[in-house]
């Protein structure tokens, strides 16, 4: 009677006998159970896409661990997963996910922001390299202040003191101010700098792994390395200098994670599982 009198029309015929539904209330019947199978069925849509991995996926990473680890390991992602499309998106400088609506992030280090969750994928170290040829022009240094002496190829980013060094070799840690005749923005420029002869690089180990392993470069000043003391903060920039640089996935704080972002990090985590305790496993 209430929905009768809310609607302003009857729905049903009384009699003393027997109930029996008047045609607008067959209408309201039919259609009514019509719009229930409806939402139930965009209920279960709404969780299989929660629970099936499908949708598209916008991942963002920086140019030099984007193109020569990212890139391969999305493409066997894909091959896993067909209902998922993936973009990924490169850039000079790491984006904010929220403000371009990114679902992952890989970064070097876990950002401050506590809207950020974290999840480590794996170990990294910055190493210290130069070409042979340079070290036998040159000399190599033998401690950390004596590459004060040596051209230093140095990289501006993330508007940090960029020429500060800061080394640690696992008892020890020394801030060194460096310097050279030529430095840059980007990180492969810097390594093909070094590999040209022109000084000593300071660079993420897996960029440097396969010249190190063909000899085109040669660790300088071992077993001393970029970072501090009890592994400051990965990536981050300590009192102004290069901090450590173990490699995050990063992705928004939501009520739901879906699917297509779950078995993504889960993926990315087995990807690079053998560099996930320590850096010992080479890149």
């Amino acid at each position: 009677a209430q929905l009768e009198q809310r609607l302003g029309v009857r729905l049903l015929n009384r009699t003393t006998r027997r109930l029996s539904l008047t045609p607008e209330g067959e209408r309201y019947l039919e259609d009514g159970d019509r719009i229930l199978r409806e939402i139930e069925a965009l209920e279960h849509s709404l969780g299989a896409s929660r629970e099936q991995p499908r949708g598209l996926l916008r991942v963002n990473a920086t140019f030099g661990f984007g193109r020569c680890h990212l890139s391969p390991a999305i493409a066997d992602f894909a091959r896993l997963y067909p209902e998922v499309e993936v973009m990924l998106q490169l850039t000079d400088q790491p984006l904010d996910l929220t403000a371009h609506a990114m679902d992952v992030g890989v970064r070097f280090g876990a950002p401050p922001d506590a809207r950020i969750l974290v999840r480590k994928i794996a170990a990294n170290r910055r190493l210290l390299a130069a070409a042979p040829h340079y070290l036998t022009s040159h000399g190599a240094p033998a401690s950390p202040r004596e590459l004060q002496a040596h051209q230093c190829i140095v990289i501006r980013e993330n508007n940090s003191a960029f020429n500060n060094w800061q080394l640690s070799d696992g008892k020890q840690q020394e801030m060194v101010k460096v310097g050279g005749r030529l430095s840059t923005n980007h990180g492969e420029v810097a390594v093909d700098w070094a590999l040209a002869g022109f000084g000593v690089v300071l660079r993420s180990e897996w960029d440097l792994a396969a010249y190190l392993r063909s000899g085109e470069l040669s660790r300088v000043l071992a077993p001393w390395e970029g970072g501090s003391l009890g592994g400051a903060a990965a990536g981050a920039v300590v009192g102004g200098a290069v901090g450590g640089a173990d490699i995050h996935a990063v992705y928004p704080q939501r009520h739901h994670l879906s699917a297509k972002v779950r078995v993504f990090l889960d993926f990315l985590t087995q990807r690079f599982a053998q560099h996930r305790g320590d850096s010992s496993a080479s890149w």
